[in-house]
């Protein structure tokens, strides 16, 4: 089977990426689900039920999350009430919503998804690699297919995960930094494996920011709100080819995907 693994959506553009090119991208790599990461796309920080079900509509099958999962409060109102939005597992207990599940690909394959967040250079949550494992081991009991999304700052810490969890997660994408890296591989025991998948969203900005506003933060050191970007939209992510009797990828090729203005 073909998943799709979308980077972080920043925004409206990141959205409106979405809508138009998926269906594209659908019958181009024969995708067989879909999930994104969309922990950035109501406006550039955090997401809302409006915003989730428009990504729904575009035919995104799970949204995972990371840091910004809870910007918007309307969040805490529906991530209980909605499965396919997962926050990082790793919260602590009594945190809404989920943060692992199993889903059923239209074809009938069962998928697992895992979310999680590092602690690098982030806040100190549980730790990612105990916690994605007991994910992986309860997922395991009902499929075989289990993507995991790695929501990091530290090259290090999204490295040694994916080395943790090969030979038993069919893939570990890496999100939050906003940048594609070049280094998609299938380790040894059959999981692929991408440190960033990048972002869907503007390219002329600096991840997702206009380039003006940052500039002026960097140069001053004053406090500036930091407004969505708008040139060049780019959907960038991973296509998995995994073996759904095994749960091992054979390939993983990055995407980027330019939204051609109208």
């Amino acid at each position: 089977m073909n998943i799709l693994f979308i980077g972080d959506i920043v925004g409206k553009p990141g959205r409106d990426a979405v809508k138009v090119l998926l269906g594209g991208l659908r019958r181009e790599y024969d995708l067989d689900f879909v999930v994104a990461n969309a922990e950035n796309a109501a406006g550039g920080s955090g997401i809302t039920q409006r915003v989730a079900q428009e990504l729904f509509d575009a035919s995104v099958d799970v949204i995972t999350s990371g840091d910004h999962i809870w910007k918007k409060k309307e969040i805490f109102e529906f991530i209980s009430a909605e499965p396919r939005i997962l926050r990082p597992a790793n919260f602590p207990g009594g945190a809404p919503g989920m943060g692992s599940a199993v889903f059923t690909a239209p074809g009938g394959v069962k998928v697992g998804v895992i979310c999680v967040l590092g602690r690098v250079f982030l806040d100190p949550l549980e730790c990612p690699f105990k916690t994605t494992m007991a994910c992986v081991e309860q997922l395991s009991k009902e499929t075989k297919v289990i993507l995991v999304d790695i929501h990091a700052e530290a090259t290090s810490e999204k490295v040694a995960l994916g080395w943790y969890l090969q030979g038993r997660a069919s893939a570990v994408m890496g999100t939050h930094t906003h940048i594609q890296t070049a280094d998609e591989r299938i380790l040894p025991d059959g999981t692929a494996y991408i440190t960033d998948v990048g972002m869907t969203g503007p390219y002329d900005s600096v991840i997702g920011r206009r380039v003006e506003d940052v500039l002026e933060r960097f140069l001053s050191c004053v406090p500036v709100r930091f407004e969505v970007a708008e040139g060049n939209v780019q959907l960038c992510g991973c296509v998995v080819t995994i073996d759904e009797k095994t749960g091992r990828a054979t390939a993983i090729r990055r995407i980027q995907k330019k939204l051609e203005s109208p």
